[in-house]
């Protein structure tokens, strides 16, 4: 079949019977264009996955009609942004970008409230903002709000969607992005999709994976791992109003869709554009890794996975091109590259860089780190990494095992030493962290704690001693210091601004104390802003904030992955054509010394220390003090 005379003769098909008359001239011509742009790409991957439905064809203009919708009933403004953005599709690329992300009931307690902190963002250089699931959820336990009941109501302790969108409003206003979830593998089964299932609508029990019996599901879980198994075993529940199974790969109440049903990818893309038309810059695809299922497999990063993906790609960009992808995958790094294209995920966090830092910092050697970055920190550049230390979640040590054994290292060993490094069970280790997700048959574990505490301040604190603290603090500095540096779009998490050490409390709520993540995800309180609990770590990190954002290198430049001078030691080069910069950063807490052979590769004889302020000679030994990092500018 010629695909290309298929998609033309479909699309002058669904234009004959669209009806475009609530469309102003001007309008009727931008989505006809785009459709005219777009439409044969989005035909190709609806057709690879859709194309075996006898009805393909209805789905087909049943999808057309849906975003006809989405972008009638998109606002002026918004429209407005997305013609600034497609003459702008590297916006974040650049040095100013800086972002943070919370929970609104931790970081102001409502939507109003929460508008009401703009001015810190401002005073930090914050200009995107990613706010945790917000939306209508099950009380008690709803895993952190990623089980949504609707994604069109906001949690009523929150506000409603009129505080959502006048939120939304006053961020654009402020040039600040907002980034909101779409969480597209699964619902809540207080979902009205999930209600209706449980009705017993046929129809609607299609939109889930349904069985009447386990031996079906026994079949697929033979190749399934276990997600959370402190909380419960498998990926089925049993669900007594059908007396059929339902595939919950993460929690009994978050149901996941069926995306062999087109009626699914459809129903989806219209939540996927109400939530674009609110005023979000970007979405972050939750567990996208999980969105196929395939007989015999992980069902995990399956190739359709990447063409569902792709195709709402295409969707967004007929209706809402101002709107990015945020790629949430912490899965093998060689499966996390390829969620990142211009086609796909314009952004995607980069766990890899997270969990290695930790490593770094626990073995004081950069190897691994170094090794990785040099075989998959490189991507497209037309997209971004966003760079953190610490999120939401648990922290899972998602190195290249291959990597690691090619540098004489066990993966299997290594993440179990560090597992007992970060939740203080190897002697010697300043952290305070909790194990997450431990499976009482293989001892695997994740691990939480705020960043702080994970780099020794709890401890030190609770021990009274000076000397420790002094060293925490430094390694709070050295990890944002990365961060800020690297390349892509750096995020910070809500507290580690301040320093905020592990809040115990969760273990009292019955709805929360089954869930350790919860000892990271603190209250941040008026008082905070207006003094902050440790004034010193956050007055340099907004110093670090005011480099990284007053210098062109650390925006839309090359990173090179650099042989590091020492073992202790992490160093690349930004190289924006005009500007250098090289940044090394000592991961031991003793001194270091770099020969002077190293810097030739500057190509200069003197440097600006942009940290520090001096200049210095490049023809002398440098010393760095303990977990001292350095960015050396020329020109």
């Amino acid at each position: 079949m010629d695909i290309s005379k298929e998609s033309a003769l479909s699309l002058s098909r669904i234009l004959q019977s669209l009806d475009l008359s609530g469309l102003s001239k001007t309008q009727k011509n931008v989505f006809v264009q785009r459709l005219d742009e777009h439409f044969p790409s989005l035909f190709q991957h609806y057709y690879d996955v859709y194309g075996w439905q006898y009805d393909f064809f209805y789905h087909l203009q049943s999808l057309v009609q849906v975003l006809f919708e989405g972008f009638a009933a998109r606002p002026r403004s918004l429209k407005s942004k997305d013609m600034a953005r497609i003459d702008n599709p590297h916006w974040h690329k650049k040095e100013s970008m800086l972002g943070i992300a919370c929970y609104v009931d931790l970081f102001g307690g409502d939507l109003k409230a929460l508008k009401k902190r703009i001015p810190y963002f401002k005073s930090m250089g914050i200009n995107y903002v990613h706010l945790m699931p917000l939306f209508k959820a099950p009380e008690g336990d709803s895993d952190g709000g990623y089980a949504v009941s609707d994604y069109r109501s906001v949690n009523p302790s929150l506000g409603d969607i009129d505080d959502l969108k006048n939120l939304a409003a006053a961020f654009n206003k402020e040039d600040i992005n907002l980034v909101l979830d779409f969480v597209f593998n699964h619902t809540s089964d207080e979902h009205q999709w999930a209600l209706k299932a449980k009705s017993g609508s046929t129809e609607h029990q299609a939109y889930y994976w349904m069985f009447d019996s386990k031996d079906i599901p026994n079949r697929y879980e033979n190749h399934l791992r276990e997600i959370f198994p402190q909380v419960r075993r498998g990926n089925f529940s049993f669900e007594p109003s059908t007396q059929k199974w339902v595939w919950t790969t993460f929690n009994n109440f978050q149901w996941d869709l069926n995306y062999s049903n087109p009626s699914v990818f459809n129903a989806i893309t219209g939540e996927m554009l109400f939530l674009a038309n609110i005023g979000c810059d970007a979405l972050r695809l939750d567990a996208l890794a999980f969105i196929w299922k395939e007989m015999g497999t992980s069902c995990e990063n399956q190739p359709k996975a990447h063409t569902l993906i792709q195709a709402f790609n295409r969707c967004l960009q007929i209706v809402s091109p101002a709107v990015v992808f945020k790629s949430e995958a912490i899965v093998h790094p060689d499966e996390v590259v390829k969620y990142i294209d211009k086609e796909e995920c314009q952004l995607s966090y980069n766990p890899l860089l997270m969990a290695l830092i930790w490593n770094s910092l626990a073995t004081r050697k950069t190897r691994l780190i170094t090794a990785s970055m040099k075989k998959t920190g490189t991507i497209s550049n037309d997209c971004s990494w966003v760079n953190y230390v610490r999120c939401h979640d648990d922290i899972g040590w998602t190195f290249d095992d291959q990597v690691a054994e090619e540098l004489g290292i066990n993966g299997e060993d290594h993440r179990r030493f560090l597992n007992q490094f970060y939740t203080g069970r190897f002697a010697g280790s300043f952290a305070n962290g909790v194990p997450f997700g431990e499976n009482p048959s293989t001892g695997d574990c994740r691990v939480c704690g705020s960043l702080a505490s994970l780099c020794g301040l709890e401890r030190a604190q609770a021990e009274n001693d000076s000397a420790a603290v002094e060293l925490a603090e430094k390694r709070i500095l050295l990890v944002h210091s990365i961060i800020l540096s690297i390349g892509g779009l750096p995020l910070l998490y809500a507290g580690d601004d301040f320093a905020l050490i592990n809040d115990y409390g969760y273990q009292q709520d019955t709805a929360k104390q089954h869930d350790a993540r919860w000892v990271h995800r603190i209250d941040v309180s008026n008082d905070m802003l207006e003094r902050s609990p440790n004034p010193q770590i956050t007055d340099l990190l907004k110093r670090l904030i005011q480099i990284r954002q007053s210098n062109a290198v650390f925006g839309d430049a090359n990173t090179h992955f650099l042989d590091a001078p020492n073992e202790h030691c992490f160093a690349y080069l930004r190289d924006n054509g005009v500007q250098k910069c090289l940044c090394i950063v000592n991961f031991s807490e003793h001194t270091v010394h770099i020969h002077s052979d190293y810097f030739t590769q500057l190509e200069q004889s003197i440097a600006l220390d942009l940290v520090s302020g001096s200049t210095l000679d490049l023809k002398q030994t440098m010393i760095l003090d303990s977990y001292q990092f350095t960015w050396l500018k020329v020109s």
